[in-house]
């Protein structure tokens, strides 16, 4: 898979991309991640990249030019390595024609605090593509003409507002990047983190059994690996319940589960 972030600060995902699970994955060759610099697009010679606001109001808006050019050119560039073909439509968005039913246009992404929410249920549907491409923004806000006429998604990581996008793209890729087969050491790493299953993680134990008269549950000392599985279960159910209710309202429930709820409702009573 190969993501591509546009943005004024390139040098804020150095570390990021070369340290930990994203490092490993690139050196790997399971994931290309490159941060592009969308002011090398600007077409002056002040690079300039944001203009005031036609109707007046505080703030500048990010110009259409360089964030139009700045995908193109990575769309022509995905075009020389995969053999696709990338075209203009009637009303001048941008979209792909892919030579093989196997091969995808890029997913064009606005970092907005505007769109939709980011979920785990969103990075494993993207993690189920071939290219990415991260949009950015700073300043006051976007010009329009991006939203209706480039992107293909917009995203939030959540209801407040940060400087720029370059933090939510960093949460997005890395949560994108763990789902990919070959990332992470064990893939059930992946199958049971919190929301995958609906539900937030079970309680995890380590050596030693006791530590400080705090002892590890006799029941994950047994070797009995059904008695186990049912226990995270009940345990990931339990502290949906306590901490995250909200998320039981979607989940259709076995009757055993059914009965669980109806125990940690009777121990609190």
């Amino acid at each position: 898979m190969r993501m591509d972030v546009l943005t004024l600060f390139p040098e804020m995902f150095d570390g990021v991309f070369h340290s930990s699970i994203l490092g490993k994955a690139q050196e790997k060759g399971i994931v290309s991640l490159n941060a592009v610099n969308f002011r090398d697009y600007s077409g002056n010679k002040h690079g300039t990249v944001d203009d005031t606001p036609y109707g007046g109001g505080g703030g500048m808006v990010l110009k259409p030019e360089p964030i139009f050019r700045a995908v193109e050119d990575l769309l022509s560039k995905s075009n020389e390595r995969t053999g696709e073909q990338f075209e203009t439509t009637a009303d001048d968005s941008i979209s792909a024609v892919a030579t093989t039913e196997s091969q995808r246009p890029p997913r064009v992404i606005l970092m907005c605090p505007q769109g939709e929410p980011f979920s785990q249920r969103k990075a494993e549907e993207l993690a189920g593509e071939d290219h990415l491409i991260f949009v950015c923004g700073h300043y006051e806000g976007y010009d329009e003409r991006i939203r209706e006429h480039l992107v293909t998604d917009e995203l939030s990581i959540g209801d407040y507002v940060l400087t720029g996008g370059e933090l939510p793209a960093m949460v997005m890729i890395d949560s994108i990047t763990r789902l990919l087969p070959g990332v992470l050491g064990n893939e059930m790493s992946a199958v049971t983190d919190s929301f995958s299953t609906g539900l937030l993680e079970y309680p995890h134990y380590t050596r030693p059994a006791e530590f400080r008269g705090w002892k590890v549950p006799d029941i994950l000392l047994s070797g009995h690996h059904a008695n186990v599985a049912d226990w995270r279960r009940k345990e990931a159910l339990r502290r949906t319940w306590q901490r995250r209710p909200d998320l039981l309202e979607t989940l259709d429930l076995s009757p055993q589960e059914i009965k669980w709820l109806e125990e940690f409702r009777n121990e609190t009573k």
